[in-house]
């Protein structure tokens, strides 16, 4: 069984998602073989929030140039945007980034 540390990777940190801090919304990148279900615990388990909703996207490596003439894939990952329940605390993580 996965620990929750093995299936959130890393916040993703981006003008947008900064954004969406405003209204409970945090975007994160997970393992790609996690659900949404696993996503929820491992993010209120980690930040001690509640979690009302869990978004996920399949993102696929994009073709790009190493050097003059080859080129290689980078790799695919998933994506999930998690949503605070409205009585939740922030996480401090993203705070004061804006």
């Amino acid at each position: 069984m996965k620990s929750a540390y093995d299936i959130i990777i890393r916040p993703i940190i981006t003008e947008q998602s900064m954004e969406q801090g405003d209204i409970n919304k945090y975007a994160f990148e997970v393992s790609r073989d996690a659900n949404k279900i696993q996503i929820a615990k491992a993010i209120e388990e980690i930040f001690g929030v509640k979690v009302m909703k869990v978004t996920t996207l399949n993102m696929q490596g994009k073709i790009k140039r190493t050097g003059r003439y080859p080129e290689g894939p980078r790799p695919a990952w998933k994506k999930a945007v998690v949503r605070l329940t409205e009585d939740s605390k922030p996480i401090e993580f993203f705070e004061g980034m804006v």
